[in-house]
């Protein structure tokens, strides 16, 4: 086996395929997580011996530095999509990065990958997006060398977009169109999104780097929950709602920092949905490392069968139904 990659964020939706990734590269992987009783089948994904699991929370530098001690190599993962308790934007994308990268540099680890999001911004409206920023450049300051990961909307099994939105639909006879549903998002699959942070944590040319993700189409908001209600069989009103009536209405969500339970939209959110979603052309994406982009359509039927009438045996169900057979 190879050299030691702490994943701060291993078992999340993207971690969790980074990790697989890595050990098939025969890399030891240290996946440090706030919950490791939590994460407990993460070992599964490698050999015997070659993933182990560690309690760590960015927030706080000790815990950090023991789950980087004896590591070559370290990724941030990291991220939260709204505020909740002490999970804020600005301890965990801007503080919890700086973090790791002053003790990943004080031990000497020239290699890390931070994760950001397209549309990251020192200058926008939404907190999200301007923290996002603030961890890319405490990041860059510290370490240089470091690769900056910019996907648009990860999907895939367990993802957090389509998902979403379908179980939106199994309970609501209509789906918000945000700002009228124009905005412009290029998908990226998670699989894909796994496989550049790995390429960009083994290969020395993508030292210094910013890379930005996004698949092989371009959709709008409203294209993107049309094909998901086509996906799962049903129809829904797609209702367009002003960016300000959104934003009042998200302001209900702040609650959500009382509980547990994610809001199904936030004011910040709606910030963020004012910008499309989109690689500016700047930076190396996915062709430039030699990966092919995964379609929306080839995957999402994969996993959003279940939201159909009958779930995987939905077909089955709709030809019984016509009398045939």
């Amino acid at each position: 086996m190879q050299d030691l990659v702490t994943v701060f964020g291993g078992s999340g939706f993207v971690g969790s395929q980074v990790v697989r990734a890595l050990a098939k590269q025969g890399l030891r992987v240290r996946v440090a997580v706030r919950q490791p009783h939590l994460a407990h089948t993460m070992r599964l994904r490698g050999d015997v011996g070659q993933i182990e699991v560690v309690q760590a929370n960015i927030r706080n530098e000790a815990s950090v530095r023991r789950a980087l001690n004896g590591a070559q190599a370290v990724i941030n993962l990291v991220g939260v999509g709204y505020e909740t308790g002490r999970q804020k934007f600005q301890s965990v994308h801007a503080m919890g990065s700086r973090n790791i990268a002053a003790v990943a540099r004080e031990l000497g680890i020239g290699r890390m990958v931070q994760m950001s999001a397209l549309g990251a911004d020192i200058d926008s409206e939404s907190k999200y997006a301007r923290t996002k920023a603030m961890g890319e450049q405490a990041v860059r300051e510290l370490i240089p060398a470091a690769v900056i990961v910019r996907p648009s909307i990860v999907f895939g099994q367990g993802d957090g977009f389509f998902n979403k939105f379908a179980e939106m639909a199994l309970v609501s006879p209509a789906l918000p169109l945000i700002g009228g549903g124009h905005t412009k998002f290029q998908p990226v699959f998670v699989g894909d999104v796994a496989q550049a942070v790995c390429k960009a944590v083994v290969d020395p040319a993508l030292a210094g780097q910013t890379l930005e993700l996004g698949g092989p189409g371009v959709f709008s908001f409203r294209e993107l929950m049309e094909l998901m209600l086509k996906e799962i069989g049903r129809r829904r009103f797609l209702v367009p709602l002003p960016f300000p009536v959104a934003r009042l209405i998200g302001g209900v969500a702040n609650l959500a920092a009382l509980t547990p339970i994610a809001p199904p939209i936030t004011p910040d959110q709606v910030e963020l949905l004012k910008v499309d979603n989109l690689p500016s052309g700047a930076y190396p994406g996915l062709a430039q490392l030699g990966i092919v982009p995964t379609t929306v359509e080839g995957i999402i039927p994969s996993y959003l069968y279940r939201f159909r009438k009958g779930g995987q045996y939905a077909d089955e169900v709709e030809r019984l139904a016509a009398g045939v057979g």
